[in-house]
């Protein structure tokens, strides 16, 4: 059955990106174009994203639409193009006032009618296309009013009589809290349909709102879907959740393998697969001339691609991954920026062991497709992990992850038991530095016995998350919604 789909994100990759979010974004709308649904995206258009091999057109109707945000006024025309390397349809959001930004996100104070300017010109750009969305698909606090607009504001249209709404959660530490106050700019009384707690407090929670609202919630594996119903993993949102039962479900989320697969690579000169991994080897010795680090190929190379913040577990690192440079035969190349105190430490590590560690400060594709492909390990201890991906992108590229057990890291890679030669790579539980210890060690010792090494790394390619997998989730989500 061909659905009708309105897909809604502050981001979506490759034409603008912070995380995780761009990559669904990105990709869930296209396996879905693809399967003969007519989707569509609506992002912002933000002053960062070239237009020139987008070529935009202006749809008609669509121009210069005035909206009004309490006492605020924007101005909004929607841009039709498509997602670069298919036919999926995606609207950009003009509004030069809301997204004409130094960056994607900012702490200005309007922040809230940035994001109200995409909800409110979504629901305005499907009345004037008479587009009646069956679903209805939004991403994160950005868009976690959309439930709730529908229910108030846009309940007297009958054109989104059908539609029934998804509210998925990318990662419950991002929130959207507002003041109390910022509810009169929504252009509509929906105060009676806010949590009472909140405002009794004097805020607005978008995400919140949009948990308690939404005919269905999803996140991104089901091990997140289980912790953030936890005091623990729920940064305050678990009485939400547990209050709507089964309407939350996860869904792991798909790897694009037409991107992240070593056998095709575009930024590999030594291309490789299962069945012959010469290729990942020449990679490797290639990777460490370029970098200048003269060591023989057969030294582990560990491999770190991330957003340099606590959630992504670096602290653990502060004091074992010297101690295991200095003690182990290992090397270690990284690349990603974030918080300055993580910044400033693998900046120390490369001054302290400039023959052994290699770190790019900032984001460069071509370099973290090469540490994925030229690596052995991958660390990747996050203190919680939503989902996830660069650890499926290691499996693909034969690369073994060391992970924490949390979230989408648990439900895809599984600990390696040499009495059954299964599993994909080095699992530890506990959040503190002698597991991450333990598992570091681990790794470097099951790598020298590299006939099992290899079973591993076979082991992690053979594994298959690809979208053709993980979309029809999200396709049988819809089709409950709607029985």
């Amino acid at each position: 059955m061909s659905l009708r789909i309105c897909f809604i994100a502050s981001e979506v990759a490759p034409l603008a990106k912070t995380g995780g979010l761009a990559d669904v974004a990105g990709a869930l709308p296209r396996y879905l174009h693809d399967r003969g649904h007519d989707v569509r995206v609506f992002m912002p258009l933000y002053s960062s994203i070239s237009l020139g091999a987008l070529d935009p057109q202006p749809v008609p109707n669509v121009q210069n639409v005035e909206l009004k945000l309490g006492p605020h006024r924007y101005s909004f025309s929607l841009l039709a193009a498509t997602l670069p390397g298919s036919q999926t349809p995606v609207m950009l959001v003009h509004c030069p006032a809301a997204f004409d930004r130094a960056t994607l996100y900012t702490n200005a104070p309007d922040e809230h009618l940035r994001f109200l300017v995409l909800q409110r010109a979504v629901l305005e750009s499907c009345q004037r296309l008479a587009f009646a969305p069956q679903i209805v698909h939004c991403n994160d606090w950005h868009t976690g009013l959309v439930p709730l607009l529908l229910k108030s504001l846009y309940a007297w249209d009958r054109l989104f009589d059908e539609a029934r709404t998804v509210m998925s959660i990318h990662n419950i530490g991002y929130q959207g809290v507002f003041g109390a106050g910022t509810v009169y700019d929504t252009g509509g009384e929906i105060r009676h349909l806010l949590s009472p707690e909140d405002l009794s407090r004097g805020q607005i929670n978008w995400l919140r709102e949009g948990l308690r609202h939404a005919h269905r919630v999803s996140t991104v594996s089901p091990t997140y879907a289980q912790e953030i119903r936890s005091p623990i993993g729920s940064h305050g949102l678990d009485t939400t959740l547990r209050a709507r039962g089964d309407d939350v479900v996860g869904i792991l989320n798909g790897v694009d393998y037409g991107e992240w697969n070593p056998a095709t690579d575009r930024y590999l000169k030594h291309r490789y697969s299962p069945q012959d991994l010469s290729g990942k080897v020449a990679t490797k010795r290639s990777f460490l001339d370029w970098l200048n680090l003269p060591l023989p190929v057969t030294t582990p190379m560990f491999g770190i691609v991330s957003r340099m913040t606590a959630q992504k577990g670096f602290d653990l690192l502060f004091d074992t991954l010297p101690e295991i440079l200095a003690g182990r035969d290992c090397c270690l190349t990284a690349v990603g920026n974030g918080e300055r105190r993580y910044e400033e430490f693998f900046d120390d590590l490369q001054q302290r062991f400039p023959d052994r560690v290699a770190f790019h400060r900032g984001y460069n594709e071509e370099l973290s497709h090469l540490i994925e492909a030229a690596s052995d390990i991958f660390l990747m201890p996050s203190m919680y992990e939503p989902c996830g991906l660069n650890q499926m992108y290691s499996l693909k590229y034969g690369t073994v992850p060391i992970v924490r057990k949390t979230g989408g890291l648990a439900d895809s890679v599984q600990m390696w038991d040499p009495a059954t030669r299964t599993g994909t790579g080095v699992v530890f539980n506990d959040f503190d530095p002698p597991a991450m210890r333990w598992a570091l060690h681990t790794a470097l010792d099951l790598f020298k016995d590299q006939d099992a090494w290899q079973q591993m790394m076979r082991n992690g390619m053979a594994k298959n998350f690809s979208w053709d997998t993980q979309g029809m989730e999200y396709e049988k989500m819809y089709a409950n919604l709607l029985s």
